[in-house]
């Protein structure tokens, strides 16, 4: 079980605030990391990061919109400040707005813009900017995508033009910077967060979830942050490039 340790390294875990990036900070701090949750609300951070050193681990407010490059460059120096150099970055913060929805001709440039923006360029961002620290520490970079990176979604195309691109970003950057840094992603199915209740509270959309999911449940936040402990710690030290899907057999049909 050493192998899974993380204890001396430390962690970012964007849109570390709710929901699955809160689980998976609470997860990466359970296993020994150090984590700093960024997000853009401050009140956030600061209960996550509380939560963190409950946990006995070391944390840091700070917040970043990971759509901004100058932001993300200021808030990888603070926590640099703060915990010390960055051995682990999950790129999870993600959006897909109702504007974003629906069928492609409804689908505005700005709400194209700003779900990739989010999804795929803060990860690239986000990456490239923890990339000395990752290169000098053998450090390593998991990516969230979704079911959505891996099939199509109707009506979610910004989304799933994102996640797909999620997908592709890790398999090449995992080629770029082997040996030193490993890339990987994890592809969670529906998952039940707050983000999530209107799925959830509908009842023919989550029973239609369900019978297409083998599993035939919603995961819990928490089900996602092991895959992705896994996937920091040495016990998947000759994994790089792989995308893990964490869907309950959804993506198996």
């Amino acid at each position: 079980m050493d192998e899974f340790d993380l204890s001396g390294r430390t962690a970012v875990v964007t849109g570390g605030s709710r929901g699955i990036g809160r689980a998976i900070a609470h997860g990466l701090a359970d296993a020994g990391a150090d984590v700093a949750p960024l997000s853009r609300s401050r009140g956030d951070v600061a209960d996550v990061a509380a939560e963190i050193e409950d946990r006995g681990r070391n944390s840091t407010v700070v917040t970043c919109d990971v759509s901004d490059p100058d932001d993300v460059s200021g808030a990888f120096d603070a926590v640099g400040d703060a915990l010390g150099p960055v051995d682990v970055v999950v790129n999870n913060a993600g959006v897909n707005p109702d504007g974003a929805l629906g069928p492609p001709e409804r689908v505005g440039d700005d709400d194209f813009e700003f779900v990739t923006d989010v999804n795929l360029g803060g990860a690239f961002t986000c990456a490239r900017v923890a990339a000395e620290d990752l290169h000098e520490r053998g450090g390593t970079v998991i990516n969230v995508a979704s079911v959505g990176g891996l099939v199509g979604l109707p009506r979610q195309h910004p989304y799933v033009a994102s996640k797909h691109g999620l997908v592709g970003l890790t398999k090449s950057m995992a080629l770029d910077w082997a040996p030193d840094v490993r890339v990987n992603c994890v592809a969670p199915g529906y998952v039940a967060t707050d983000l999530t209740e209107d799925l959830t509270e509908n009842e023919t959309l989550a029973a239609s979830i369900r019978d297409r999911t083998p599993l035939d449940r919603f995961a819990d936040p928490e089900e996602i942050s092991g895959p992705v402990v896994f996937l920091a710690s040495d016990a998947a030290s000759y994994v790089t490039g792989e995308t893990l899907a964490v869907d309950g057999g959804w993506t198996a049909r």
